[in-house]
């Protein structure tokens, strides 16, 4: 498994420039708030599907004042491979593409870096997981199942498309033929949707089972929809047919609701404390962590083996955590043998992992100090 052991950045967020050699074990980045820990953690997200750790607009991702191309490089090595050298550059003037090289060579899509490197990521923004909105539990869980799925982000890309056009020719009162063919489009994507966030909820189970660790309460998952129903009672074939039927059924009643009213894009994740039989939304705020922390590993362990190598980015992952989850957390992710970035302000915190990981501390103007 191929691990990072360079980090060059020019002319993203707050860094003019940042280059780091890495010995290829986990890394610990340090520093006072507003030093860049997690922009490094979103630049080396711009290597993967999607938006990326923030959910940021690429044109936001660019220094503000920056005269050169922006761009970023990691280098991933391996025991008797030669080095493997990733550069993704933000296109100007616009800085609204990524152009993507491997060893120099320009790929079309930047979906093939998916086949070398993943990433599975939490972040102080999901926190609050358990207590928004169901779209960030969807979204979640999207992020994870493309962890073990290159494919995933691309199909939740086509059911949103196939959704937002069948929306607009709805309003415009248009062909019924074309939205026909919108309707097929979403109920094809709609079911692999679903299946996939369901595959991903059972290998949780399969991964909190592989881990063993007690320290992170093992989580009850529940995806909660109709197709999800349908798939269990229906299946695959007869559930995408009668998706499809009642779309065509609902074009009045969407028309005037102005939105979609059946489809995975309504599903909703519920995760429960096991130990405790408890919703997790009525755990404490310790807990809580606890359980995100406790889910993200079982993934990071169900998913490893699959295509690329995978990279855990833990975003000031000890706030909430006691003295003994610290130590748990720095032995977890020993087994686990994945590589992992992980970031916060107070480096006393992370005594349990300092002898076992790199050690970044970026300053304020980007410049990096290693040791």
């Amino acid at each position: 498994m191929r691990r990072i052991t360079g980090l060059t950045l020019r002319d993203i967020r707050s860094y003019e420039a940042f280059d780091a050699k890495l010995s290829g074990r986990s890394v610990v980045i340090t520093g006072a708030n507003g030093a860049g820990k997690t922009n490094l953690l979103e630049t080396l997200t711009l290597f993967g599907a999607g938006r990326g750790l923030r959910g940021a607009k690429l044109s936001d991702v660019v220094r503000q004042g920056a005269t050169s191309p922006p761009g970023a490089a990691i280098t991933l090595s391996a025991e008797d491979e030669d080095p493997l050298r990733l550069i993704v550059q933000i296109t100007p003037p616009r800085h609204d593409k990524r152009e993507v090289k491997i060893d120099g060579e320009p790929v079309k899509q930047a979906s093939a870096l998916a086949e070398i490197i993943r990433f599975l990521w939490l972040i102080p923004a999901m926190d609050r997981l358990f207590m928004d909105a169901p779209s960030e539990r969807r979204r979640f869980l999207d992020r994870i199942a493309a962890a073990g799925d290159s494919s995933h982000a691309g199909v939740a890309a086509r059911y949103e498309k196939a959704m937002r056009q069948r929306a607009a020719l709805l309003d415009q009162g248009g062909d019924p033929s074309l939205l026909t063919l919108f309707e097929q489009e979403m109920a094809e994507a709609g079911v692999v949707l679903a299946e996939n966030r369901q595959q991903t909820a059972q290998s949780l189970a399969e991964g909190y089972e592989a881990l063993r660790e007690e320290a992170f309460p093992r989580a009850g998952v529940l995806i909660e929809g109709d197709l999800e129903r349908m798939l269990q009672s229906e299946g695959r074939a007869r559930a995408q047919d009668v998706f499809q039927e009642r779309l065509a059924r609902n074009r009045r009643v969407d028309r005037d609701a102005k939105r979609t009213l059946f489809g995975p894009h309504r599903s909703d994740l519920h995760v429960t404390h096991l130990g405790k039989d408890m919703p997790a939304k009525f755990c404490s705020t310790g807990e809580q962590k606890a359980l995100l922390i406790g889910l993200i590993l079982a993934r990071a362990e169900a998913a490893k083996t699959k295509p690329g190598s995978l990279v855990l980015l833990l975003d000031e992952i000890v706030a909430h955590l006691d003295e003994t989850r610290r130590k748990a957390l720095a032995e977890t992710l020993d087994r686990l043998g994945l590589q992992a970035f992980l970031t916060g302000t107070d480096p006393d915190a992370f005594a349990p992992f300092l002898d076992r990981m790199d050690h970044l501390r970026p300053d304020a103007s980007g410049e990096p100090v290693t040791f």
